[in-house]
């Protein structure tokens, strides 16, 4: 019973500090700027507290201090994090309407997936008129290397990154996985040269797929947009033959999101 209490207090402690902290960062959004004294008061906490808060949302770059004026204002960290949702709205949005030209051109499941760190993470999806299954991959991560729209992602990461993401173990789901880092970066050429890649049931069996990239106005790849469906339907060959149309669908996806 003490330690189930203990824990207790410790996790209602642990929720109104990120009450706290949050309610810190709407205050700061609120004035502007504000001292520590001015924070602790809104929030009717001892100065202790409120510069503790303060202290760990700085380290995180969530906020910072105008040093010659004692005050804190909201950091860079806020828009990185900002940012970052608001890619992920405007790519779902924006490549909506490619996703259901493509879905409706091969009557497959088409999909919008983003980079997630070391997954793949689907942010958009549209079933075509031959989709059987209910699945449901909007919000799944997914491993960069064993998937069509991971391998793209991958491809298209700067040098240093791309070194960091295949340090690691590759992770075998399948007899098909390629878990050879030599065979990836051989895969992740072509897919440069090509502009689309493919998984041929290396994530699961019975699942085939191919992707392109998507482009933000500055050239960046910053999602991919695949088709993936049945090794019965959607064959080896049938891939080759409907490479075309979902790069076309990855240019003009890249159009939408600004890139010429």
């Amino acid at each position: 019973m003490v330690n189930g209490a203990g824990t207790g207090r410790s996790g209602a402690n642990s929720v109104q500090s990120v009450d706290r902290a949050v309610s810190v960062l709407e205050i700061l959004a609120k004035h502007g700027e504000a001292g520590v004294t001015e924070v602790a008061a809104e929030l009717g906490v001892h100065k202790s507290t409120a510069f503790r808060l303060l202290g760990v949302l700085e380290h995180r770059g969530l906020v910072e201090q105008a040093v010659d004026r004692g005050k804190y204002r909201l950091g860079v960290g806020i828009v990185r994090l900002a940012g970052a949702t608001a890619a992920r709205l405007d790519l779902s949005q924006e490549t909506r309407p490619v996703c259901e030209q493509l879905a409706a051109e091969l009557g497959e499941t088409v999909n919008v997936a983003i980079a997630d760190h070391d997954a793949a993470v689907n942010v958009a999806q549209v079933r075509g008129s031959a989709a059987v299954t209910s699945h449901n991959w909007v919000g799944r991560r997914t491993p960069l290397h064993a998937t069509s729209s991971g391998k793209v992602l991958l491809a298209f990461l700067p040098p240093e990154q791309l070194r960091v993401a295949l340090s690691r173990p590759l992770a075998r789901f399948t007899d098909n996985t390629v878990t050879s880092t030599k065979s990836l970066r051989e895969q992740l050429v072509r897919v440069r040269d090509t502009g689309c890649a493919f998984s041929v049931e290396e994530l699961e069996i019975g699942l085939n797929a191919a992707a392109a990239p998507v482009r933000s106005y500055d050239g960046t790849v910053v999602g991919a947009i695949s088709v993936s469906g049945p090794a019965y339907r959607l064959t080896a060959q049938r891939l080759a033959e409907v490479t075309e149309q979902v790069v076309r669908a990855g240019v003009e996806a890249s159009r939408r999101m600004g890139f010429n």
